[in-house]
């Protein structure tokens, strides 16, 4: 039986400054693969310009793909990818990870419908209970008001980020949406962005029920100290017994008993209904200047040299960057033994 894989590359010149931040990556792909609702590695391999990494094709598309088709989501719907979304959150965190790039991109949905959270590249490893980092990273509309402040922080920040993707499911928009949408140039840059973070009282619609409404202020109070599932004692508890996830029987939920309330369409193995064809219908190419065939003559002189790690379960890592070469590569990759 074949199995689809996807495949992560990073050009080895450009990564050789931050051996650290490599290891980083492939620790946290390590320890996710331990988890269901985590990218999780399979192996890895290195030519002499690149470093690879071999994971599972996952065919539902992200949560961005499907909230562009239907502008909003059922209170249901968000309620279940928010609930799984937090027990990753709450493995990664249990491990010492800070996750700092959760985003509609970053949420994949499997082939029954369950999520998993793809790109570790901005992992924190090594954070304890209390521990605080510092360094000024994310993406834009989700970051964090403490991390804008210039303020030390901690896990903190990932709450934050599900605050803002479940307003986006909920609402069908960013609850900072005002930026970008101005006719004055001065009100279209990330600084105004940012201070509309730091600043602007954000507005609940009114569509929402009085428990949504109540989960999206506890997420996103710009009090970190004050965030649900921030409290050092009672973190991921306080968010599990919201009133909000009330229906949630997360045990069971953990272990994927809970039947997802969306389905992907899918006809195939390969098929690609769920990824924006201005993707799918790109050229395959690794660089401009490395064509496949080359690629695929140095990979044939280098197999025998190569060095793989197995891990002991093949979860998800899928990159709409690196999607095409992962359909190359699979005649490649049967030497892999599956």
């Amino acid at each position: 039986t074949s199995i689809m894989f996807s495949v992560y590359a990073e050009k080895r010149n450009l990564i050789e400054h931050d051996i650290d931040w490599v290891q980083t990556e492939k620790h946290v792909f390590e320890t996710a693969s331990n988890h269901p609702f985590l990218v999780g590695l399979h192996s890895c391999f290195q030519t002499p310009s690149r470093l690879f990494f071999v994971i599972e094709f996952v065919r539902g598309g992200d949560l961005m793909f499907h909230m562009q088709r239907q502008r909003r989501l059922p209170e249901e719907h968000a309620r279940f990818y928010a609930a799984e979304i937090s027990l990753a959150l709450n493995f990664l965190h249990d491990k010492g990870i800070i996750y700092r790039d959760l985003k509609l991109d970053n949420v994949l949905l499997d082939h029954e419908g369950h999520i998993k959270l793809t790109d570790y590249g901005m992992c924190k490893e090594g954070i304890r209970p209390g521990d605080t980092t510092s360094t000024f990273c994310g993406t834009p509309n989700y970051i964090a008001p403490e991390i804008l402040r210039g303020e030390d922080y901690g896990f903190s920040v990932d709450w934050w980020a599900l605050g803002v993707l479940l307003y986006e499911m909920l609402a069908g928009r960013s609850p900072f949406d005002i930026a970008g949408a101005s006719e004055n140039p001065d009100q279209n840059t990330e600084d105004y962005l940012f201070q509309v973070i730091l600043e602007k009282t954000i507005r609940i619609p009114r569509s929402l029920s009085v428990k949504a409404a109540s989960v999206l202020k506890g997420f996103l109070n710009k009090n970190p100290a004050d965030r649900l599932g921030c409290h050092r004692e009672t973190g991921f508890l306080d968010i599990a017994n919201h009133p909000f996830f009330k229906s949630i029987d997360w045990e069971m939920l953990e272990q994927k008993q809970v039947a997802p309330p969306y389905k992907p369409r899918l006809e195939s193995d390969r098929d690609l209904a769920n990824f924006p064809p201005e993707f799918t219908d790109e050229p395959v190419h690794l660089t401009p200047d490395d064509t496949i065939e080359n690629v695929t003559n140095e990979v044939k002189k280098l197999e025998s040299a190569w060095e793989l790690r197995s891990m002991r379960s093949a979860r998800l890592l899928f990159s709409l960057r690196f999607f095409l070469i992962a359909v190359v590569y699979f005649e490649h990759l049967t030497w892999l033994g599956h």
